[in-house]
């Protein structure tokens, strides 16, 4: 089962926390563990979307706003009111939040970036940027995280994401859309991100 990495666009402060030690002793202080690295990407993933994938509009009624996603994935529903639709390695998740503004590289560097390095185990940034789809203009922050370990064989996936912020009229919705690192789903990406229609 996979770990729900979404977050809440209402909660992105980050608190920081200190750790300290204090005593004394005659035996060596015992080393900081060795920090986990990232899982290896494999390479030929599985992952990815078929091409003859079909898609079903969904109604983002807390938000606003409708998008297609694949059919037949499995749908859930957040506490905080989020959806996701998962398939196997890949998942779309849907969230949404009053905004005054519209989201900029910027904003998405200062404060979703810090709080996803805080959740997302083996996060690595990739980079943040600006597109043009039909719901108009989005912030994409692309990133890379390690995936739960499998609970019989141990394995990790590495995994890609990109995350799709849009804005209209106070408010914002975000697409967080992610897969094996190495999956082509380049194109079922942009059907899902072109679909996006405010109501």
């Amino acid at each position: 089962m996979r770990r729900t990495l979404a977050l809440s666009l209402a909660a992105l402060a980050v608190t920081g926390a200190a750790l300290a030690g204090c005593g004394s002793s005659s035996r060596p202080a015992a080393a900081p563990p060795a920090a986990t690295a990232p899982a290896p990407v494999e390479s030929n993933p599985a992952g990815d979307i078929p091409d003859n994938q079909a898609y079903v509009a969904y109604r983002y009624d807390r938000g606003g706003f409708t998008v297609k996603v694949p059919e037949g994935w499995s749908r859930t529903d957040a506490a905080d009111g989020g959806v996701s639709f998962t398939d196997k390695l890949n998942r779309i998740e849907i969230a949404s939040a009053s905004a005054t503004a519209a989201p900029t590289p910027r904003g998405v560097t200062a404060a979703v970036v810090p709080a996803l390095r805080g959740q997302v185990p083996g996060f690595t940034v990739g980079k943040v940027s600006t597109v043009s789809r039909p719901a108009g203009q989005a912030v994409v922050l692309t990133y890379q995280g390690d995936g739960p370990a499998d609970s019989v064989t141990g394995k990790v996936v590495r995994d890609s994401f990109e995350r799709y912020a849009f804005f209209k009229d106070g408010r914002q919705a975000v697409l967080t859309l992610s897969g094996p690192t190495g999956a082509d789903n380049v194109d079922p990406w942009r059907t899902v991100t072109d679909s996006l229609r405010w109501q």
